[in-house]
């Protein structure tokens, strides 16, 4: 009988792999990875995971550039041309760093994971690690020590 912890990781599997046919289905994503970058990132799950955690990092980033570069875009319409240039230097300087940043991060969760996968995988690997004895009813009998010594 199992109980209701054992039967939640199926259920995560099955609805993980279902998530992502329906992903895989969608034409601009089959579009995709017929190409060869696409077909390179399947073949490279690690490198594939990094560049989809940078993407979703580096969005808010860049769009916060984007709006400061709009902004001093209208200052600079207001006569500020000097003002702006050393704006956009500095917020460039900001965006690469926030960027490294996000770069470096990325590479450390996704080198996480793939050693949480790993770990996992190898104890599932093994099966009397994952599975209890049967010490039912046995009692476990002790070597008789011989009592002439």
């Amino acid at each position: 009988m199992q109980r209701d912890g054992e039967k939640e990781p199926e259920q995560l599997s099955r609805s993980w792999a279902l998530l992502l046919a329906q992903l895989r289905e969608d034409p601009r994503v089959s579009q995709l990875l017929r190409t060869r970058t696409g077909q390179y990132l399947l073949s490279h799950p690690a490198l594939a995971q990094t560049l989809l955690l940078f993407a979703a990092f580096a969005v808010l980033p860049v769009a916060l550039f984007l709006a400061f570069a709009m902004v001093t875009f209208v200052i600079c319409a207001a006569g500020f041309v000097f003002f702006q240039g050393f704006l956009l230097f500095v917020g460039s300087l900001g965006l690469l760093s926030v960027l490294t940043g996000v770069a470096a991060f990325s590479v450390v969760v996704s080198l996480i994971f793939n050693v949480f996968y790993f770990v996992v995988s190898g104890i599932f690997g093994h099966p009397q690690l994952t599975k209890q004895p049967n010490v039912q009813g046995k009692e476990r009998q002790r070597p008789k020590v011989n009592e002439d010594q």
